[in-house]
């Protein structure tokens, strides 16, 4: 008799004391298994237990693809794990319903199975332990195994659990503290000294305790008793809370916190009055890391710290005080939350331990020296959450308590005084670990159901770390909870999700519903005027919506909720992020009207006529990516954006502006000054270098719908050609605010790990590429001209698709169109992009008699170049200097 024969058959007799109840009529009873010898070690036997390939939706069916000729199907739970002593649920034959192929449509062609009847009594006990599925022959030989994951069945089970308070909630002064972990076999609450017992709720899975106000502001964490199907036994868990609120230093606690506390407020905190709401529509954003922010900055109090956002009279804040006076209206602050690979000391934080100005502009010492102090350093971009709703400890003077909370919001607070609204980067879609490792928050309360599993149970990776499972209803739930907490209680005024396209779009609206609910008079914010917007890429195990109807950009059009727009951005910058020569060239990096000398451009027809294929992409953005927005393209057809290729998908898929967010430069990918240093001609001037930046930033903000630069592009910011800096350090990654201390290019070879294969591109660039004070205050003057424009002329922000179809258009676009050059004519404007070498001209006969001039705003700017621009009024003639872009307007005198 084989074990598993032997432990089923055991099962069968204690699964009840008392004879089970006779199936209803016309059912079949499971058939029992006959008796053999045991002759093999029961746990070597199950050893395919440890991947997970049945997949229990919900209280009545199982989905799992066993063996068709099996004689019996089964389900196997023990509460200590060993399967000698398990019970079992009797599995039948059945299938899905199309209810359940809509809600699972990744199971569909799946085999299903039936709890039953007789047995759905003891689902809830069997999830409270080791569950296995397990098929037999007729002989009572085993012949299919495996573990089962339960995130369906305990959302049927527990989806009151969806209306709990969870994490420590005040009530007349007193904590009661909240954990869902329906799947426990016990849990208690280790609260300073002390461990206090918490009593389970049957119908939501939740165990509670409610403490005296002496726990106010003490450390705690849980103590949970589980099964781990990860290390394969019950274990017990000491762990955070998951909707912590506050943390001790490193995150080895949680506090007990009332974030309401007036000691918790910084001053004017409650009638904080903030700047006028922009719609998403018109948003102009900045995106910032708080540590790039100030670290270098010589003139700042508070460096690396939330406190530097709130130095008036350091070089960084009164920079950014320029951008809000000229038109930037949100800062989007680079992932905030608790950081799990941080040192949260500084004592413990490593730092490089070489002279790294030493070394030439293109030496490998700097990268090797940064290298070594990385995984330990002050530095990471964030994107490896811990906890999802406390502030970051290393970004506060003290991580230990809650000074960290009142510092954050004196960030917010002084940012929103300089007339910012903030935007906070959200990483819900992974966590940096799962199972029992040490950073696991998530998979120790609740294993196997937070985290996103594959076919064979294992923790889907495709995010960079282990992906989330926000279409679970818990996790769903810890997603919005979060996200009101940051508006609420932190007043942030937007947020951007990173990998959007991971979370379901029932799931990001759920969150715009809960934001929309909040109003001044009960929350003291108003959440109809919060922005949101995210990345949404297709791919990975979610793509083409397999599990979900994704929140991807084709998806999330018409909801008023944003997304990344990649199209616009390669036109401009010239070919994609991943190509294997960094040299291929763009519309503002000067291909075929400026060529290089990169094989990867093609000769000049075929630079040519990709040139005009771009131009077709830059002028779907320029409108906002709608994807009913028509116009001739450079093959002389008429063509709506969504008939506009990019790389095999609609161009267009915008309903209105503000679906699509456009950018030519983020943290991610080469800084935007390092693309166009891999790309124009290495004997590119520094002045031009500089206009074709400002040129390239302006595709973006002279757009339809939002648009978001990174912070000190405008200053023509590098990382020395690093085209992945997340942990790079302060060394590549700062912003240097005053242009006499360069703009951070030529700081050595970038980061072996993610930049090696294009260190024979980078090195000849590096010693030789050199821009100065004139070129890097100049470049952010003349953008913040073109904000002054953008935000001070209505046509820029047009609310709807037909608004934009009747302002906008391209009088010059089809085959005789300028390689080069785009001009657009928007309500009574007429502006023109020159990426050329030359000074070039456009003539509107249309427009022949009609008084245009250059707009004010540059006619009185800092930008002597573009001064140079003129009309001719008799013959509608534009005539614009090289690498610039004008604006024009109707005189009025």
């Amino acid at each position: 008799m084989t074990a598993l024969a032997a432990v089923l058959l055991q099962a069968a007799l204690t699964a009840h004391a008392d004879t089970p109840p006779a199936p209803p009529s016309g059912a079949r009873p499971a058939a029992e298994p006959a008796r053999h010898d045991l002759t093999r070690d029961t746990e070597a036997d199950i050893k395919a237990d440890t991947k997970a390939e049945a997949i229990w939706l919900d209280a009545d069916t199982v989905a799992w693809n066993g063996v068709k000729s099996a004689a019996s199907t089964h389900l196997l739970y023990a509460r200590d794990g060993d399967l000698s002593d398990a019970r079992r649920l009797r599995l039948r034959g059945s299938e899905l319903t199309e209810a359940q192929k809509e809600k699972f449509p990744h199971l569909a062609k799946y085999t299903a199975w039936s709890v039953d009847p007789r047995d759905r009594d003891r689902v809830r006990e069997a999830l409270r332990g080791r569950v296995v599925a397990t098929q037999l022959a007729a002989d009572g030989a085993e012949v299919a195994v495996t573990g089962v994951q339960l995130a369906g069945v305990l959302d049927d089970l527990y989806d009151d659990a969806t209306g709990a308070e969870l994490g420590p909630v005040f009530r007349r002064g007193k904590p009661t503290l909240s954990v869902w972990a329906p799947t426990a076999q016990d849990v208690s609450l280790e609260i300073g000294a002390k461990a206090v017992a918490m009593k389970r709720d049957g119908d939501t899975g939740v165990w509670s305790v409610t403490g005296p106000k002496s726990w106010k502001n003490k450390p705690y964490r849980y103590v949970v008793k589980v099964w781990a199907p990860t290390v394969q036994k019950v274990v017990t868990n000491k762990v955070t809370d998951p909707y912590s609120l506050a943390l001790i230093t490193d995150s080895e606690r949680s506090l007990v916190v009332d974030l309401a506390d007036k000691s918790l407020a910084p001053s004017g905190w409650s009638g904080l009055r903030k700047p006028k709401a922009v719609p998403l529509k018109d948003a102009q954003i900045q995106e910032l890391h708080i540590r790039d922010f100030s670290i270098e900055d010589r003139t700042a109090k508070h460096p690396g710290t939330y406190l530097a956002l709130t130095d008036k009279v350091s070089d960084g804040s009164r920079h950014l005080k320029k951008l809000a006076e000229a038109g930037t209206s949100y800062v989007h602050l680079l992932p905030a939350f608790d950081i799990a690979t941080i040192p949260e000391r500084k004592a413990d934080q490593a730092t490089p331990g070489c002279d790294l100005a030493s070394y030439p502009a293109d030496s490998d010492q700097q990268q090797e020296c940064v290298a070594r102090s990385a995984a330990k350093d002050a530095y990471n971009w964030g994107y490896d959450p811990y906890h999802f709703t406390v502030p970051e400890g290393s970004y506060a003077t003290d991580p230990e308590g809650a000074d960290r909370t009142v510092e954050f919001r004196k960030m917010v607070k002084s940012l929103n005084e300089d007339g910012l609204r903030v935007v906070m980067d959200v990483v819900y879609n992974h966590t940096t670990s799962s199972g029992q490792a040490d950073t696991s928050v998530l998979d120790k309360i609740v294993p196997g159901y937070y985290q996103r599993l594959l076919a064979d149970g294992s923790v889907a990776t495709s995010t960079c770390c282990a992906n989330t499972a926000p279409e679970n209803a818990m996790m769903g739930k810890l997603v919005v909870d979060s996200v009101v907490t940051w508006a609420k209680e932190y007043k942030v005024d937007g947020f951007r999700f990173d990998l959007m396209g991971h979370h379901p779009k029932a799931n990001i609206l759920a969150v715009r519903k809960a934001l929309d609910a909040l109003t001044l008079e009960k929350d003291g914010v108003d959440g109809k005027e919060i922005i949101l917007y995210g990345e949404g890429w297709n791919f990975g195990e979610v793509a083409d919506d397999a599990r979900f109807v994704q929140a991807t950009q084709t998806n999330m059009a018409g909801t008023g909720i944003a997304t990344f727009s990649d199209r616009a951005r390669d036109a401009v910058r010239g070919g994609g992020p991943f190509d294997e020569d960094p040299g291929v060239q763009g519309f503002a990096s000067g291909l075929y009207t400026d060529p290089n000398s990169s094989g990867g451009n093609g000769t000049s027809e075929e630079q040519k006529a990709r040139l005009l294929r771009y131009q077709d992409l830059i002028k779907v953005g320029l409108s906002g990516n709608l994807a009913d927005y028509s116009f001739t393209d450079s093959g002389g057809r008429q063509v709506k954006g969504s008939e506009v290729d990019y790389n095999g998908a609609p161009a267009g898929y915008a309903d209105a502006p503000g679906d699509a967010l456009a950018y030519v430069d983020a943290h991610d990918n080469e800084s935007l000054f390092d693309a166009l240093a891999f790309k124009l001609p290495s004997s590119t001037s520094a002045a031009d270098r500089a206009r074709m930046q400002v040129l390239a930033m302006a595709t973006a903000a002279l757009s339809q719908g939002p648009a978001l630069s990174q912070a000190g592009t405008d200053l023509l910011r590098s990382k020395s050609l690093d085209r992945n800096s997340y942990d790079s350090g302060d060394w590549f990654n700062a912003i240097h605010w005053d242009c006499r201390d360069g703009n951070g290019f030529g700081r050595g070879l970038p980061l072996a790990a993610d930049n090696q294969s294009k260190w024979p591109y980078a090195k000849p660039l590096l010693g030789s590429i050199e821009v100065g004070c004139p070129e890097i205050e100049g470049a952010s003057a003349a953008y913040r001209d073109l904000l002054k424009i953008r935000t001070s002329e209505s046509v820029f922000g047009l609310a709807t698709a037909e608004q934009v179809r009747s302002e906008l258009a391209f009088p010059l676009s089809g085959r005789d169109e300028t390689p080069g050059v785009i001009t657009m004519k928007l309500g009574d404007l007429v502006v023109v992009f020159n990426a050329t070498p030359e000074r070039q001209t456009q003539r509107i006969a249309a427009l022949a008699g009609k008084p245009y001039a250059l707009h004010p705003v540059q006619a009185a700017g800092s930008d002597a170049v573009v001064k140079g621009s003129s009309y001719e009024t008799e013959s509608g003639i534009f005539a614009v200097p090289a690498r610039s872009v004008a604006v024009f307007s109707q005189a009025t005198g």
